[in-house]
Order: C-alpha cells, then structure tokens, then sequence
C-alpha cells in the first residue's frame, strides 16, 4: 500500500487521472507492469489491471447492491454472439460471476444489503460498494480516492482492515487520503505532493520527520490528530 497525500490542489487527483488514462500528460510516461500505457483509453488501462474509484463516489444509483458489484465483474466476461449461441455456458459464466460478487459482499461486510438499491445506503456503505465492484475486476493495482472521505471512526477501521486484506491477496494499492490516522496505519510507503512536485517519498517514519513535508502540510493535519 502506497499513499499520496499533501496539500488541496497539490495535484493528487490530477496524477490519478494521468494514471487511470482519463487525462493525457503534456509530459513523460505511464507505465503498468513495465508496459507504455501514456494515452491508452481508460478502459484498455482497466482490461490491464488498473482499476480506480473516483473522489465523488460513482455507483450505478438505479441498481441494487448485488448487481453493482457484478457490472465489475463482467468486465473479465464476454457475451455477444458466442453468448446467444451458447446460452448454457452464458448461463454458467452468470453464476459465476454473482458468486464471485456475493464473496466481495461478504468480505466488505454489505452481504445484509445485496438487493438494497445503491442509492438508498448510507454515504458510508456507497464508499464500501465502490471498493467492492473495483475489486469484482480483479485488479493489479487499485487506485482509490480519498475512501475514508466521510467515514465515522467505525467505517474507518473497517476500511483499513479491508486495505490489509487487499494487499495481502496480492493487490497493489495506490491511496489518495486526507485521514493522515488512516495513512499511517496502513501505508508501507507514502509520497508527498506539494504544487505538483514529489517532495518527499518514504516509509511513514520518514515521511513523518521530513521538515518539507511538516511545513507544507503534515504540520496541519498533525495538528488535526492531536
């Protein structure tokens, strides 16, 4: 797990962007598992393994909590003409698919709401099903977006414990977050922004004694914890 933080407007959500494919740099180079993805379409990026959440959450509101779950899912299925051909094993692939999605509910503790419509949960359960369909896409590498963003205590802890888990499957994650309790806990490795430039990138410890970082934001967000 790898965090960025630093200032508002330091350019976190830019560099996700860049990343993700959803904006295209004016300089340098993208690479996913030593692969030149600078440019590609968002969804090339993603059938590569790159799957991200958004600082807004995003969920299909009109869909129940099962069925958002599965759209990311379907993103390693097919259909189409094969899938009309052979309706048997479209059927199958299905039932693997909401097996699959049934899992991840579990395992982010929203299986009591799998025909709840997403819109009708609360803010802290949108964030959890945003995580949960990311992960339906099995992902390499997971970029999430200030997740703890409107948390209780509660859905914190219980966001960290998820973030161990995914990385102990094997799961990159990449982590823009403000809550600097939640960053130090989880994150092996944290990079600092500041107006668009690394200022800092270290272990917690590091991070947490550099007089750059203290001076343009930890001195903050320290003060917050206390």
């Amino acid at each position: 797990i790898t965090a960025i933080i630093g200032p508002n407007g330091a350019g976190k959500t830019t560099l996700f962007s860049i990343i993700s494919g959803f904006n295209t740099p004016s300089a340098g180079q993208v690479f996913l598992n030593d692969e030149d993805v600078t440019g590609l379409a968002p969804e090339l990026i993603a059938k590569r393994g790159l799957i991200r959440t958004f600082q807004l959450v995003q969920l299909f509101d009109e869909l129940d909590v099962l069925e958002n779950v599965k759209v990311g899912r379907h993103l390693h299925t097919r259909g189409g003409l094969l899938a009309a051909l052979m309706p048997r094993l479209a059927a199958q692939r299905e039932a693997e698919v909401e097996v699959a999605a049934r899992e991840l509910l579990m395992r982010t503790g929203l299986a009591d709401y799998a025909q709840v419509p997403a819109a009708a949960l609360p803010y802290g359960q949108k964030r959890l099903l945003e995580i949960a369909r990311a992960l339906a896409a099995e992902p390499k590498l997971l970029l999430l977006d200030e997740p703890a963003a409107g948390l209780n205590r509660e859905e914190t802890q219980r966001l960290a414990e998820l973030l161990r888990a995914i990385a102990s499957i094997g799961t990159a994650v990449l982590l823009i977050e403000h809550d600097m309790s939640l960053v130090m806990n989880v994150a092996a490795r944290i990079a600092v922004l500041d107006f668009g430039r690394v200022i800092a990138n270290g272990t917690p410890a590091e991070v947490r004694r550099n007089p750059d970082v203290i001076a343009a934001y930890l001195g903050q967000a320290e003060a917050a914890l206390a």
